[in-house]
């Protein structure tokens, strides 16, 4: 039985030994084959673009650039306006609770994002009654929710212009088209496909363009509806905060 075992032993560690390099050899076969297809689908690309005339499909992709810029640029701006707004407004309601009115603007000011901002403007005025601080809060709120949305409408600019920038050479294609059926005297494929190659590649293009660029607007109209969120059930809880601290300090 031991002999057996042992056997079996040594011809499991043999066929291990031959499956490896065989797995090995079909790995490096499947990461070449990755690559030639990657580069073909380059060259496939690069291909499809100049053929799209590159003077027309360069119009599209400018959109594209200066559309992603606008975008990672709000992305960037929105992702520092998120605060934890819960913790802020627990430790303001902290200080207030110990009449540390100083302690509590420096807070804010020390905390970056709309909210803190908003909560400084109504401690500023938290003197003047609870109806100047609602007045307050509520006219600033409305300025932090312009600086949310600045850029926003380039972004829709660049949306909106790129199918007009691929129709433009759409239809620069069909007179190129037309023009070439009008010096060779015969409506034929080959005399044709030129001019529709042009237009219906730029076409596409400027489409997946307008279509890149609005997923990523989705995305930051998202975001400014959720700091907006944040933003009044803040305002909300600031003005509770300040109606106690009034209650015990100001009687």
């Amino acid at each position: 039985m031991k002999k057996l075992f042992a056997i079996l032993a040594v011809m499991g560690v043999m066929t291990l030994g031959s499956i490896q390099p065989m797995m090995a050899q079909e790995e490096a076969a499947a990461a070449e084959t990755a690559v030639v297809e990657e580069g073909g689908i380059h060259k496939e690309l690069k291909t499809k673009f100049i053929e799209g005339d590159a003077g027309f499909m360069s119009l599209p992709a400018i959109a594209l650039v200066i559309g992603l810029a606008f975008c990672i640029e709000r992305i960037v701006y929105l992702s520092l306006a998120e605060v934890n707004a819960k913790k802020l407004l627990t430790n303001l309601e902290a200080a207030l609770e110990k009449g540390d009115v100083e302690g509590a603007k420096t807070l804010c000011r020390n905390t970056r994002g709309p909210v803190a901002s908003i909560c400084y403007q109504g401690l500023m005025r938290i003197d003047e009654g609870l109806d100047v601080v609602e007045r307050s809060v509520v006219s600033y709120g409305g300025v932090q929710a312009g600086y949310l949305e600045k850029g926003c409408s380039w972004i829709t600019l660049f949306i909106a212009m790129a199918p007009s920038l691929g129709f433009i050479g759409t239809v620069v294609g069909m007179v190129q088209a037309f023009d070439a059926i009008e010096q060779a005297g015969d409506i034929s494929p080959t005399v044709v496909a030129g001019g529709m190659k042009v237009a219906l590649i730029t076409t596409i293009f400027g489409l997946i363009v307008a279509l890149v660029l609005q997923v990523f607007y989705n995305y930051i109209l998202s975001k400014i509806e959720a700091i907006t969120s944040q933003m009044e059930d803040s305002s909300i809880t600031l003005l509770d905060i300040i109606m106690k601290y009034n209650l015990k300090y100001k009687k």
